[in-house]
């Protein structure tokens, strides 16, 4: 019987040193070792859960960790009232110098609303806002249970940053901004809205491990999405499905000037991995004039960061025939436009606000105010998804454009726009990729593509998708990868473009 129990013990004590360590974060008693920021929003204890009440004129008020964690899982439960916008807050930051030490860094992000972004992480309090709407994962945008209990999970390791929610993984990203920081339980400003007064959002079991985690991680799953922030890098699971930096963030290779066989010698600069087009008159090409890729491109996704200067005008161009126009100006092909809406003077020319940012230029306006996307004061993300005839246009996730080429419709639109009187525009089977220097400053960083197969980024493949998605129809699915018709990615006709970040204030 000794024997027996001897044995027992000793495998009760190997399962406890193989189960995983979580510390709890609320002793469920009071409020030590956390302490408020920002504001005098109340949060209370309720038993075994930490409630935070909307109060009329409070900004965005935080209860934060006094410790600070680098490398962790960290889960928890929360349950919110209708309406209430909230989240929590890890690896952040409050110091002094920055806002008078408002609260900023990754956000889990709470929505209640029918966008239902709940589990995609935001960038709070910066100019980079959304890092991960769930424009990219379509499906996981059915995963919260309004008015009840939601489980969440963050695994934040290195640079990879991934969520769930009630067991669906939800965002997947890589970024090397924020290392280490506290963890923080948001209550959401509501301004002057008496409806809203009031309101709880509830915390509980909130527990993290800190060690051992290789042991812990969830396997990658492919069918999500995964996002690479970090400028001019290709990350394993892009190198696997077959993205390839289009600009090397170091040197000219692989551009020359659209009227050059060399590079440029002047008007455009090379500087800590950013590639940026000199402020000059403002006229097209007057200075170094564009610059394109020394190979033409037919079936591809590229993704481009750009920033742009108050009052700029540039543009991303594709299918670019070179020689097709050798005066003054650009050269020619069709255009994701780069402008300053609310500065520059052609965001009011053109037809129906054909001629602003993420446009077609000069044919086709974005689905969306794309200023109601963009991060200001930084770095924005084009993407332009081109699947033979049907092309997209992206910007920060959210799809502006979309249209089909070589259509009688798609004939009349160039006969009644300036490209009227360049034979074929816009039909051509594959050209150039062009960065324009319209004598504006504007920077490029992150220049990637994909080329051919299915068009489906999920998996990069060649042919059948391996993901379950197949044929060229897959980009008017509305897949923000570039994806085909079966996309897992479930995202539908304008992804979810028409929701907007109600509710988050800067």
């Amino acid at each position: 019987m000794r024997k027996i129990f001897l044995t027992l013990l000793a495998v009760s004590m190997a399962a406890g040193a193989m189960a995983q360590q979580w510390t709890p974060l609320y002793n469920g008693k009071n409020l030590n070792g956390w302490k408020k920021l920002n504001g005098n929003t109340e949060f209370r204890i309720d038993g075994d859960a930490i409630t935070g009440i909307s109060k009329l004129g409070e900004p965005n008020v935080f209860l934060a960790t006094e410790k600070r964690y680098g490398d962790f899982i960290l889960e928890f439960e929360f349950k919110a009232d209708d309406g209430l916008n909230s989240g929590v807050q890890f690896r952040s930051q409050s110091k002094k110098e920055y806002n008078n030490g408002r609260v900023h860094g990754y956000q889990y992000e709470i929505d209640t609303a029918p966008r239902a972004w709940s589990a995609g992480v935001y960038d709070e309090a910066t100019p980079r806002l959304w890092l991960y709407p769930l424009t990219y994962n379509q499906p996981a945008r059915t995963a919260y249970k309004n008015n009840e209990w939601n489980r969440a999970r963050i695994e934040a390791i290195g640079g990879s940053i991934r969520t769930w929610l009630n067991g669906v993984e939800c965002a997947s990203f890589l970024d090397d901004v924020y290392a280490e920081g506290f963890i923080a339980l948001q209550v959401h400003g509501i301004g002057r809205d008496a409806q809203l007064d009031g309101k709880t959002i509830s915390w509980r079991d909130i527990r993290i491990c800190t060690e051992d985690l290789a042991r812990w991680i969830t396997p990658e799953n492919r069918a999500v999405p995964q996002i690479n922030l970090i400028a001019n890098t290709i990350s394993p699971r892009e190198e696997a499905e077959g993205w390839k930096l289009l600009w090397d963030g170091q040197t000219t290779e692989g551009w020359r000037g659209a009227r050059l066989d060399a590079f440029p010698e002047k008007g455009w600069n090379i500087e800590n991995g950013v590639l940026s087009v000199e402020k000059s008159d403002g006229g097209e090409s007057t200075n170094g004039g564009d610059i394109i890729t020394t190979r033409t491109f037919r079936n591809f996704t590229l993704k481009v960061d750009f920033y742009y200067t108050k009052g700029a005008n540039s543009g991303i161009k594709y299918f670019v025939q070179p020689d097709m126009n050798r005066g003054e100006g650009s050269a020619i092909g069709c255009e994701y436009q780069i402008l300053d809406d609310n500065v520059h003077p052609d965001a009011q020319l053109g037809v129906n606000g054909n001629r602003k940012l993420g446009s077609l230029y000069d044919l086709i306006p974005a689905f969306e105010v794309a200023e109601a996307y963009l991060r200001p004061s930084t770095f924005n993300t084009a993407m332009i998804v081109v699947r033979g005839a049907h092309v997209e246009h992206w910007l920060n996730g959210v799809k502006l454009v979309e249209y089909e080429r070589g259509t009688q419709q798609w004939n009349a639109l160039v006969d009644y726009s300036k490209y009227r009187d360049w034979p074929n525009f816009g039909n051509h089977a594959e050209g150039h990729i062009l960065l324009q220097d319209h004598g504006d400053a504007v920077s490029f960083r992150n220049v990637k593509i994909l080329e051919g197969g299915c068009g489906c980024a999920t998996c990069g493949c060649e042919g059948e998708c391996r993901c379950g998605a197949s044929g060229a129809a897959g980009a008017s699915a509305g897949c923000p990868m570039g994806g085909a018709a079966a996309c897992k990615m479930g995202a539908g006709a304008h992804g979810a473009g028409h929701a907007h970040r109600a509710g988050h204030n800067m």
